[in-house]
């Protein structure tokens, strides 16, 4: 009989990579798409009539519009700004000659125009990469499920077993007649990796979490009440292997799922060989 607090002790703080950190083949690839608009608004850096030569190159060069949103960090193509004369919507996608002027006013009233007429900045490519540096940071939370289905596969890998990943309920039902469609409710839901081995299947959940939230205490609870429905189909076992310091904020639920569920795993586990033990 596994003890909780034993187990829990020798979860992993962290799972990194070389490439967890920042996408740089993302990057690039953003800047690509707009490196010439950029190139020619680079003429605004250091200008005297900063608010004039806009409208000349908007004039001239109008897609040169689409690049504006990322300067300050935004994806959105169409901006919706409130001021005292009530929202002015603003569509960066689809150049408007009539909204010329609010088109300045915006680069004015966020500060743009100062950035680049005080020469704050030498080249607006060195300046985007920063941005979308910054902005790939958002992916990494993203990039950490990705890591741990990567480590969980290793592992798969090493033991040699024949497995599918990304296998969802209509797939199972339909090649293994095993049918979750009551369980597993959601009719897009993948199970990460599904495992083959002497005429039995293995469906296994892999998930890795770096931060807390209430979304870790629904986690704990769906996977013990779809542990609980599965353990009666025969020949088909269910195993959740689960890891990160962000577990510490859901401690309890955890715990709870973890006394009422029998495989429940983490990363010290699979480097104990926990796969061999339970799929044989």
């Amino acid at each position: 009989m596994r003890e909780f607090d034993k187990w829990f002790n020798t979860f992993t703080k962290r799972i990194y990579t070389y490439d967890f950190f920042t996408d740089f083949d993302k990057v690039y690839s953003n800047i690509d798409e707009i490196k010439i608009e950029l190139n020619i608004l680079n003429s605004l850096i250091g200008s005297k009539n900063i608010e004039d030569d806009f409208k000349n190159i908007l004039y001239k060069y109008p897609e040169t519009l689409k690049c504006i949103p990322i300067l300050l960090a935004i994806r959105q193509t169409e901006l919706i700004i409130n001021d005292n004369k009530g929202e002015n919507k603003l569509n960066f996608q689809a150049y408007d000659k009539n909204n010329i002027d609010n088109y300045s006013k915006f680069m004015k009233k966020t500060g743009l125009f100062k950035l680049l007429s005080k020469a704050k900045i030498n080249s607006l490519l060195d300046y985007i990469t920063g941005v979308e540096v910054g902005l790939d940071s958002n992916a990494r939370k993203n990039r950490t499920g990705k890591v741990m289905e990567n480590l969980v596969e290793s592992y798969i890998k090493k033991a040699n077993y024949k497995y599918y990943t990304q296998v969802n309920t209509t797939y199972i039902n339909k090649n293994f007649n095993i049918d979750l469609s009551q369980i597993i409710t959601n009719a897009e839901k993948r199970l990460d990796f599904i495992i083959l081995n002497n005429n039995k299947i293995y469906a296994l959940e892999v998930n890795f979490y770096n931060s807390g939230g209430s979304k870790l205490n629904e986690t704990a609870r769906s996977y013990k009440e779809i542990a609980s429905e599965i353990k009666n189909i025969k020949n088909f076992t269910f195993i959740w292997i689960t890891d990160g310091a962000g577990w510490k904020s859901a401690k309890n639920n955890l715990k709870e799922t973890f006394n009422s569920m029998q495989h429940i795993y983490n990363i010290n586990d699979l480097k104990n060989n926990i796969l061999q033990k339970i799929i044989k």
